[in-house]
């Protein structure tokens, strides 16, 4: 073989990598852009958003029969490995459990996802069937790092406080 057309050869490879390279991430960006849902998501809110981010509930409590409280993990919109924690505080009524509060533990998508969705998540979750009924939560920054310092609240009449 002539060292012309293994040069021609080498450059028609490049090119051809380099278009295919090109396709590859005009079809990812597209892909992206059609799928994305930053911003049309409410994490807050009771409606419901286009495209709601996964939830999983992590611990709950029931006290008496006057609370129940949960922590739910919310994956981030625009971060696939962020999270942020809802804490609800729910009351019984009318036979069935109507949230009476919410607040959001820590900074919106300040924990990660998979620490606090993993085994081992939940590092302290006390509560007290007193009114008001104080309860506290820690939960795993990373298995490396360990668990947050306890944040304290409490639940008097049905709405949170800090404790």
């Amino acid at each position: 073989m002539s060292q012309s057309s293994k040069h021609r050869r080498n450059r028609t490879a490049r090119t051809a990598t380099a278009a295919v390279t090109l396709l590859m991430a005009g079809a990812l960006g597209a892909a992206g852009a059609g799928t994305s849902n930053a911003g049309t998501s409410d994490v807050g809110s009771s409606g419901a958003a286009a495209k709601a981010a996964p939830a999983k509930q992590i611990a709950s409590s029931v006290l008496g029969g006057d609370y129940k409280i949960t922590l739910t993990a919310l994956r981030s919109p625009e971060d696939e490995l962020a999270a942020s924690v809802r804490l609800q505080v729910f009351t019984r009524g009318g036979g069935a459990w109507k949230e009476s509060d919410r607040v959001t533990v820590g900074d919106v998508d300040g924990w990660f996802w998979y620490p606090l969705t993993g085994k081992g998540a939940v590092c302290d979750f006390a509560t007290a069937s007193t009114e008001p009924a104080p309860l506290t939560v820690s939960l795993l920054v990373t298995p490396s790092i360990g668990c947050s310092d306890p944040v304290h609240y409490l639940v008097k009449e049905g709405r949170v406080y800090a404790g």
